[in-house]
């Protein structure tokens, strides 16, 4: 995936993120995106098939600029958890702001 870029302070646009394979069943599902740092922050379920996942920044989440690992852990309805993407990370940029 190519790098998300956000400007600090900013809480749009979401973070969209299509899971690989795309026969991943999403149905009864839970989403988090994962931060470095530890931060667990509550994503959506946007389509159970295709399986498309997304956060909504909030305020201060965008507050620490730099480039940040970042991954979406899927819990399924039979507790089994899934880390997409399964190789590597997702890359988030934060760039200073004018303001």
């Amino acid at each position: 995936m190519a790098t998300f870029t956000i400007k600090r302070g900013d809480t749009a646009p979401a973070l969209r993120y299509a899971l690989l394979p795309e026969t991943v069943d999403l149905t009864g599902a839970s989403v988090v995106l994962v931060m470095d740092g530890g931060a667990r922050l509550p994503a959506q379920i946007i389509s159970p098939s295709p399986p498309v996942v997304q956060y909504d920044w909030q305020p201060g989440d965008t507050d620490r600029t730099g480039l940040r690992r970042a991954e979406f852990e899927v819990t399924h309805l039979d507790g089994a958890v899934e880390t997409f993407p399964n190789a590597g990370y997702l890359l988030v940029q934060i760039t200073e702001d004018l303001g």
